[in-house]
């Protein structure tokens, strides 16, 4: 599924779009089990080998494949930004292919309560201890950098003319938006957020005039109430922080494991009727901005 606009800047595709942990069953492969995994590349004549991804979780595995492939023309440098580090998105980093080419390079980065390298390094290096992965981090064979907040933004706006801002939201243990500008054209990821009784309006006025926002929506209305504290919106709370911010298009992501397809396709019909630039999340969907 493609979704174009006139000249476009960014080019945004889904490889993870559910939430908590990953689904196989049938009746929910339409939308895709995978957690979150996003490819944002930014489309200019001048543009340096470089890949830029947000989360690591099972949806990196199907990415890895495609660079290995050339179908996402491959590449030697790769950027990877987490949100935060919970298992659904960080677990599918071991299964990702290119970081076993010893050419490549992975730059890794998190604002994370302001973490240093040794701390992020180290978050990686206990999830692929071998008593749970027969692989560790330091022989998988590309390099593998971590980078402090200073040295990645400096790095991304060097390479690629992006201005890259983001900002710590309420999420159980703490979560990161992020918003990426270049030529005119900004899109927004705020995964992993609860908002509380009220919209926050720090996250409003961070998502403010995006051209793409790509927001957190696991819950019905009905059912946040019992999920206070859990980390997550509404879409009812997704919209509404679109049409506070007068984001021009929505992405609703992060499904809950217990919402099948038939369930989604239902939301996305009634989201529509009150935010008609919105869309559910599905796994290969790509959108131009």
């Amino acid at each position: 599924m493609t979704i174009s606009q006139n000249d476009p800047v960014w080019h945004v595709k889904f490889y993870g779009v559910r939430g908590s942990t990953p689904v196989c069953d049938p009746g929910f492969q339409r939308f895709g089990g995978n957690t979150t995994c996003i490819y944002v590349d930014l489309l200019t004549n001048d543009r340096s080998k470089l890949i830029g991804i947000i989360d690591a979780g099972t949806g990196i595995r199907k990415l890895g494949k495609e660079i290995m492939k050339g179908t996402i023309p491959k590449t030697d440098h790769i950027m990877l930004a987490m949100t935060h580090f919970h298992w659904d998105h960080i677990q599918g980093l071991p299964f990702f292919d290119p970081a076993y080419e010893p050419d490549t390079k992975i730059a890794i980065f998190s604002p994370h309560h302001q973490m240093q390298k040794d701390e992020l390094r180290g978050i990686f290096e206990r999830h692929m201890q071998e008593d749970y992965f027969p692989v560790q981090l330091s022989a998988m064979g590309s390099e593998i950098r971590f980078f402090t907040e200073e040295e990645y933004s400096s790095y991304l706006s060097f390479e690629r003319s992006i201005e890259f801002t983001h900002r710590m939201h309420n999420h159980p243990g703490g979560a990161c938006s992020y918003r990426l500008s270049a030529n005119g054209k900004s899109l927004v990821v705020c995964t992993d957020l609860e908002h509380g009784e009220e919209l926050d309006p720090e996250v409003v006025a961070f998502c403010k005039d995006a051209d793409l926002l790509i927001h957190d929506a696991q819950y019905t209305d009905e059912e946040l109430p019992s999920h206070r504290g859990w980390g997550h919106s509404s879409y009812s709370q997704a919209i509404a922080c679109a049409e506070q911010a007068g984001a021009k298009q929505l992405v609703l992501t992060h499904h809950d494991p217990n919402h099948d397809d038939d369930f989604l396709e239902h939301m996305e019909t009634q989201c529509k009727l009150r935010f008609p630039r919105c869309v559910m999340a599905r796994e290969g969907m790509e959108i131009m901005v």
